[in-house]
C-alpha cells in the first residue's frame, strides 16, 4: 500500500532574476513499511524535499499525499496537528528538550498533541533499542548514539505513518552510525513503520531497501519501487 506520495512537487525560493529553484518536478512513492533513502550532494535539494514530505515548508506547486491525503491542503494549524500525529521525524542534532529525562522526551510529542501515550508500546520500543535502563537520565548524561537511539524512540511513540530522518547518523563516528542505522532499519520493520532517510553517505544509503537519487533538484533515480 501506497503510504506516501508527491506529484510534480516544486519550491522556488525568491522572485524573478533572483529566484532559485531548489526542487522542481520531483514525483515519488513510498510504500508501506519501506525503507527509502534519499541520496543528494549538498545543494541537491534532499533536504528541501524532506521538509515538504514532512509537511515543514509548503511547496510553490505540487501536492503531497499522506495516507491519501492532500497535506497541504490543510491550513496551518491543522496541518501542525496532522504533522504531530502522522509524522515522525529524526534530525541530526537530536533536538531533545534538555531538562526533560528519556521517557519525557519520547513522551512528550503525544503529551503536547493532548493525548496518552501508550506506555507498554513505548516500553518495547525503548527496549528494542537497548535504551530502558535510561529512562530517567538526561540527554548531557548520553552519548550521541544513546541520544540518536532517543530520537528514534520519539519518533515511533505516536505510532506515525511516515518517520522522516534528516541525516540522522550526521553527528555521529562510524561505528555508532553503523549501530544507530541498523537500530533505525529493525526497529521500523518490527513496528512496521515507513522510514524515508536522506544522506549524502553513500554506505548508509546502502542500507536501505531503495535508494532516491536527486540532482540539482530533480529525482533522476528510484522515484518508484520499479524505477
Amino acid at each position: 500500500m501506497e503510504v506516501l506520495k508527491t506529484e510534480a512537487l516544486t519550491k522556488v525560493y525568491g522572485s524573478g532574476q533572483c529566484s532559485v529553484t531548489a526542487l522542481e518536478d520531483a514525483s515519488l512513492s513510498v510504500e508501506q513499511g519501506e525503507f527509502a533513502a534519499i541520496v543528494g550532494t549538498s545543494g541537491s535539494g534532499k533536504s528541501t524535499l524532506l521538509h515538504m514530505l514532512g509537511g515543514l515548508d509548503r511547496p510553490t506547486s505540487g501536492k503531497v499525499f499522506v495516507e491519501g491525503k492532500d497535506i497541504f491542503s490543510l491550513k496551518d494549524e491543522a496541518l501542525t496537528i496532522f504533522r504531530r500525529r502522522k509524522i515522525g521525524f529524526v534530525f541530526q542534532s537530536f533536538n531533545l528538550v534538555p531538562a526533560l529525562n528519556v521517557y519525557e522526551n519520547i513522551v512528550f510529542p503525544i503529551q503536547l498533541d493532548g493525548s496518552d501515550a501508550d506506555e507498554g508500546f513505548v516500553r518495547e520500543v525503548m527496549e528494542t533499542l537497548g535504551i530502558d535502563g535510561l529512562r530517567e537520565r538526561l540527554p548531557n548524561q548520553l552519548s550521541g548514539g544513546q541520544q540518536q537511539r532517543v530520537a528514534i524512540a520519539r519518533a515511533l511513540a505516536a505510532k506515525p505513518a511516515i518517520i522522516l530522518a534528516d541525516e540522522p547518523t550526521g553527528n555521529l563516528d562510524s561505528k555508532t552510525s553503523q549501530d544507530v542505522l541498523s537500530l533505525l532499519k529493525v526497529t521500523g520493520q518490527k513496528f512496521s513503520r515507513t522510514i524515508v532517510m536522506i544522506t549524502h553517505n553513500e554506505a548508509i544509503a546502502q542500507m536501505a531497501d531503495r535508494i532516491i537519487r536527486i540532482e540539482d533538484g530533480h529525482i533522476v533515480k528510484g522515484g518508484t519501487a520499479n524505477d
